[in-house]
């Protein structure tokens, strides 16, 4: 039975490797979301599809995931953490496969709409480990160490997409994620101990009941509404950065790779520091640089016009790193407001309604914005602008989480954050 090991500065030996394993485990499934983007030019003309239809390929995993999360949350929180993660990651693992093996749209649809709904929990599954193994003063570092996985993924997933579809065809890059998941899920089997410890902690509850418990508490929803508003401001801008990158800022489809390559790179670096520095100073006070940073540069980048490569660079990475203190603080934040009964549930219910809201998100994105007939977009500053005012918000509620979850003091309450946490 494995609980948090005493606080301390360093990690053990066994910290250190679960860390490594799901900072894996959360590259591998961002891999796999982040391949089909770039594979669009491949796709549509060889499965005969416009770009309606491809629309529906990407939102069908984002749709699914938000609903499977929420399904689980009611089970999230009667099994060993070891056994669900192994069990959602095989299922992912066999989708992703099914996607390697389509080759007609109707089968690449469902094939993407089965992966979705098993990716939908291991995020969830991931944060309430990682809330179950490591102090409240530890989690800075850990959470900067796996949200890297969101910056390697950016590194990999869109050269090695192309690279993959222009050799051996748009299957290869899901055929390759898949090979990976089946060395990354014996290593969960191997590296992980069991992780029950809230078993014995958990009520007697339906999974309907525990359901409506965790969304009958009102700090609960507190979470929940920032975990929707994060979401919202990052999603409706990014899936359009690349289109700004190539028809406004006059970036070539050569260079374009090269820019979410050098800016993935600065965000490895920089996530893990990130993480020392929460632990180090205290989560809000990085989330409200990281704010701050946020909205100067959001403010910079959706109002430049043609602009050279090095600058166009230099602007991504401290954007990134404005939107990876918030994501890393936020994380370590949030992840004390469940009490260890309700960690399950509440990590399900929060990666279900990040999912749905990213999928709104994108769409309103795409409402705002508009494109002309020679491929110049417009608006794209009134989508910054939405990621300021939700970024304003989204500090003002987490200032109040953090005086819920550290007491005002920078130390977690331990009615919160038990020691079991």
């Amino acid at each position: 039975m494995a609980t948090a090991l005493p606080p301390g500065t360093a990690f053990s030996s066994y910290q250190k490797r679960v860390v490594a394993l799901l900072a894996f485990l959360q590259f591998s499934v961002i891999l796999d979301f982040m391949t089909l983007s770039p594979l669009g030019a491949f796709l549509m003309p060889q499965l005969h599809i416009n770009t309606a239809q491809f629309g529906v390929l990407v939102s069908s995993y984002a749709y699914a995931a938000g609903v499977s999360g929420f399904l689980t949350a009611g089970f999230a929180d009667r099994f060993d953490r070891k056994r669900l993660l192994l069990f959602f990651y095989v299922g992912f693992l066999i989708g992703t496969l099914l996607c390697g093996l389509a080759h007609t749209y109707t089968s690449l649809l469902l094939a993407r709409t089965v992966t979705g709904v098993f990716a939908g929990v291991i995020g969830s599954v991931v944060f309430a480990i990682i809330t179950d193994l490591f102090a409240f003063h530890q989690r800075g570092r850990v959470m900067g160490i796996v949200q890297t996985a969101f910056s390697a993924s950016s590194v990999a997933g869109i050269p090695m997409g192309l690279y993959l579809a222009n050799h051996w065809g748009w299957n290869a890059a899901f055929l390759l994620i898949a090979a990976i998941c089946a060395v990354a899920g014996t290593w969960i089997v191997v590296a992980i101990r069991p992780i029950n410890a809230h078993l014995a902690l958990r009520p007697d509850r339906s999974p309907l009941h525990h359901l409506l418990h965790t969304f009958s508490q009102p700090r609960y929803l507190v979470g929940f509404a920032t975990t929707i508003l994060l979401s919202t401001g990052g999603f409706i801008l990014q899936p359009y950065a690349s289109a700004f990158s190539v028809n406004n800022l006059g970036i070539t489809l050569a260079e374009l790779p090269l820019v979410y390559m050098l800016t993935g790179v600065f965000s490895i670096v920089s996530g893990p520091l990130l993480g020392r520095l929460c632990d180090a100073i205290g989560n809000f006070p990085v989330f409200m640089l990281g704010a701050i940073a946020t909205i100067i540069m959001v403010v910079i980048y959706t109002h430049l016009g043609v602009t050279p490569l090095i600058w166009v660079v230099v602007v991504n990475c401290l954007m990134w790193v404005g939107i990876s203190s918030r994501m890393i603080s936020s994380s370590a934040l949030v992840s004390a407001i469940p009490t260890p009964t309700d960690r399950g549930a509440y990590m399900a219910i929060s990666s279900s309604i990040q999912q749905v809201s990213g999928g709104v998100a994108a769409m309103v994105g795409g409402m705002i914005v508009t494109q002309t007939r020679a491929g110049l977009l417009l608006h794209f500053d009134m989508v910054g602008y939405v990621l300021v005012g939700t970024t304003l918000i989204t500090l003002l509620m987490m200032y109040f989480i953090s005086r819920m979850v550290e007491g005002g003091s920078g130390r977690a309450v331990v009615a919160v954050d038990s020691p079991l946490a």
